[in-house]
């Protein structure tokens, strides 16, 4: 494959690896290093690639050479990664999104930067996703539905059509949404949950059909509403 663009990926950690393994062999990126802030810096390079301290990147990697792309997980509610995100944007770096050859997006879904969409997506008719969202392999995103920023949706989620889902929310394997529902932001929709109603902020939902947790997703993830 031509490599036409330089890339960065921010993080050393398993999310990281894959990303560099996605975007080295189904996208025209080339991966020239790996940036981590100072304080979880434990290494000088992961597989022969540099890793750079996350404070100095422009310093070695300029802005209007390189694109980087933020390979983290749902820490904290997602705000891990999102933080990185706006770190970058102030550095002046574009952000880089990687779509699988192997997902399937109709021709008038949008995308925003700082995705990362593995292998057997279905992304319908009009779906628009928003910025820094992770969808894992094997999801289904209905016609006309609305993901927001920040969002992770781990593997073969359900979202039907007409769906909204707010900024921040966490999907676990096989949990479900029906149609023309509403995912307030910050909501975590467990393992297995089947969501048929609209749902309240900062919620943890589990069970068939799904009902919220005394516990708070603040609470859980030790993050501030």
């Amino acid at each position: 494959m031509n490599k036409t663009q330089k890339l960065v990926i921010i993080g050393a950690g398993e999310t990281a690896e894959m990303a560099y393994e996605y975007f080295s062999y189904d996208s025209d990126y080339e991966v020239c290093a790996f940036s981590v802030e100072k304080e979880f810096m434990s290494e000088t390079s992961l597989g022969g690639i540099p890793i750079i301290p996350f404070e100095d990147l422009e310093l070695y990697y300029r802005p209007d050479q390189f694109e980087t792309f933020v390979a983290l997980g749902y820490g904290k509610l997602n705000r891990s990664r999102s933080r990185l995100y706006t770190a970058c944007k102030e550095k002046g770096y574009t952000l880089a999104k990687y779509i699988s050859s192997k997902a399937f997006v109709w021709r008038n879904v949008t995308i925003g930067d700082n995705c990362f969409i593995l292998e057997n997506n279905v992304l319908q008719y009009q779906v628009r996703i928003g910025n820094n969202v992770v969808l894992w392999s094997g999801n289904h995103i209905g016609h006309r539905s609305v993901i927001g920023n920040n969002c992770f949706l781990s593997s073969h989620v359900i979202i039907s059509g007409y769906c909204s889902v707010g900024d921040n929310c966490f999907f676990g394997v096989n949990s479900c949404v029906g149609d023309n529902v509403k995912i307030a932001e910050d909501c975590v929709v467990g393992a297995g949950a089947v969501i048929l109603n609209d749902t309240e902020l900062g919620k943890i939902y589990q069970g068939n059909p799904a009902i919220p947790a005394r516990v708070n997703s603040y609470r859980v993830f030790n993050v501030r509403s």
